[in-house]
């Protein structure tokens, strides 16, 4: 759709109308070979998201620790001194 000006609108356009990006003097996907008729979608995990879905799958995720903590952080009483200062003492020996 093109707009030009506000009483000024056009129809729709075709899929391959002057929106759609193309290579110039790039190849041209030929009608012959499906695979090649136009962009793909694809996906990418993250690998901490992976290990979450196979930690999930492999029955291995501690679900009453993980209610456990949620309700803590929910009822404001997970973040103690002891754990704020342990947390801090590893991030200091990790840095140097």
């Amino acid at each position: 759709m093109q707009v030009h000006g506000p009483s000024q609108v056009h129809g729709a356009e075709g899929l391959k109308g002057p929106h759609f990006n193309q290579r110039a003097g790039g190849p041209q996907p030929s009608s012959a070979t499906p695979s090649s008729a136009g962009p793909s979608d694809s996906l990418d995990i993250s690998p901490a998201a992976d290990a979450a879905a196979q930690a999930a799958e492999s029955g291995t995720l501690r679900t009453d620790l993980v209610a456990r903590v949620r309700q803590e952080i929910a009822s404001g009483t997970y973040e103690t001194p002891d754990k704020i200062d342990a947390a801090l003492e590893r991030m200091l020996d990790e840095i140097g």
